[in-house]
């Protein structure tokens, strides 16, 4: 039986728990983002920023071959100016370079909606009535999780020994989730906190 639960693509879920290895890159030498490996030091995933892309709020994530697979922007206009929330979409994108909404993530405006939980939608709607996942814990200190709408883990992040300091952590994510979709919400995240990713 397949328990597997993709969002990007089935092909980046796994049978097994799987933790990926995050190193952020400075933005002065490569243009910022960062780079996944996995504990063998294999480049799984690459995200580039704005350095790299050149506008403000978007995101690419691409695998370990350097093929865009998912892209992520923050929603902005009018609406989303007068919104207690940021919304930030991701596009997967296949070999044509089309792209099809994946998921939505919100995250509350800090001077409006402080403590509001960060959570996301996957497109199209599945079992869970509001949101499918939410991230719990701190970001910045490299201590979040993120759960579904049952509440049982799917990724967890952390540091090693304090390897590296906050350019060096680590997310387990477990079997059968989709791994690109998580190192896409930890894009997302860094972008928020000002991070790697962000001009």
């Amino acid at each position: 039986m397949d328990n597997s639960i993709p969002v990007v693509s089935k092909i980046f879920c796994s049978g097994t728990p799987t933790m990926l290895m995050i190193r952020r890159r400075p933005i002065v030498v490569n243009g910022g983002g960062f780079v996944v490996t996995d504990l063998s030091h294999n480049v799984v995933f690459v995200i580039d920023g704005c350095g790299i892309l050149g506008s403000k709020g978007e995101l690419m994530v691409k695998d370990g071959e350097g093929e865009p697979i998912l892209f992520i922007s923050k929603k902005g206009g009018i609406v989303q100016a007068l919104s207690t929330r940021n919304k930030w979409n991701g596009y997967s994108m296949d070999y044509q370079g089309k792209d099809k909404l994946v998921f939505s993530l919100t995250d509350p405006k800090p001077c409006i909606a402080q403590g509001a939980p960060i959570r996301i939608h996957i497109e199209p709607k599945r079992h869970c009535k509001s949101w499918n996942f939410e991230i719990g814990g701190s970001f910045a200190d490299r201590n979040c999780t993120i759960v579904d709408c049952t509440r049982k883990i799917v990724a967890q992040m952390g540091r090693k020994e304090q390897i590296g300091g906050k350019d060096f952590y680590h997310v387990e994510v477990q079997s059968g989730y989709d791994q690109a979709f998580i190192i896409g919400v930890m894009a997302i995240l860094d972008n928020i906190h000002g991070e790697s990713t962000r001009c």
